[in-house]
């Protein structure tokens, strides 16, 4: 009898040891699931403006024979933007990608041409690009990028008058031209995630555009002169714009 409640009393501790043990034992958790990192690739729609320069060296030519010396004349102003495109996120932290865009508005200047000074106010009205992207994300949420492509510009035509008090006019004129060239670019996009979706993006662009000749008008009959202008814009800009992604998520 005395062995069995020996036996007994062992056998209770043992399992209040291990009752204890149980209730002491902490619980493991699964670690949380790390938060999905959105992916950069889709399609986006922007909007926006900015302040443009651009610069035109002018030369004449008089019946094919050229006219003193070239001189570069300018303008600057402010313009807007609408554009859109599509990236593609790879290697984890590239982003490549196509776009196009289009600035309207007026970079307003003057076109000097040699010949007794003569002058003429016109303005950059409008030019549109289409190019591609390659970027870098220093953050998630901040993409450094290159950009270039093909572009063309559309200048006004300009009245053409001797710069006197009062200015004197000459009744000749050159038309409005369209130019083609290149572009490269650079700049920042950064995701505004107080709203998904919602990005800003701020761009310096350079564009060279192809010489073109273009043959001065008489205002009054409409008919071409013996001179030719003979000119090539430079245009500097400089955009910020809202974007909008349509598949971004978290």
């Amino acid at each position: 009898m005395r062995k069995l409640l020996l036996t007994t009393t062992a056998l209770m501790v043992m399992a209040g040891e291990g009752f204890g043990a149980d209730i002491t034992r902490p619980v493991l958790k699964a670690p949380p699931a790390p938060l999905p990192v959105a992916s950069w690739s889709g399609c986006y729609v922007a909007g926006g403006g900015g302040y443009g320069f651009w610069n035109l060296d002018t030369s004449l030519s008089e019946i094919g024979t050229l006219v003193g010396s070239a001189v570069t004349s300018g303008g600057r102003g402010w313009f807007g933007t609408v554009g859109g495109g599509c990236d593609l996120q790879v290697s984890g932290s590239w982003v490549i990608g196509v776009f196009g865009d289009y600035d309207f508005g007026g970079i307003r200047g003057d076109i000097t041409l040699p010949l007794f000074g003569l002058v003429g106010h016109e303005k950059l009205t409008s030019a549109w690009a289409v190019g591609g992207r390659i970027g870098y994300l220093i953050t998630p949420s901040i993409l450094t990028y290159v950009s270039g492509g093909y572009t063309e510009a559309r200048f006004s035509g300009a009245e053409l008058f001797f710069p006197t008090v009062p200015p004197a006019d000459l009744a000749l004129n050159v038309p409005a031209r369209t130019y083609s060239g290149w572009f490269l670019g650079g700049g920042f996009e950064y995701n505004l995630s107080w709203l998904p979706g919602l990005f800003w993006r701020t761009e310096y662009r350079l564009a060279e555009y192809d010489r073109r000749s273009t043959d001065i008008l008489d205002t009054k009959g409409g008919s071409p002169t013996d001179f030719t202008a003979n000119s090539k814009p430079f245009v500097q800009t400089i955009r910020s714009e809202l974007v909008w992604r349509f598949n971004w998520s978290r």
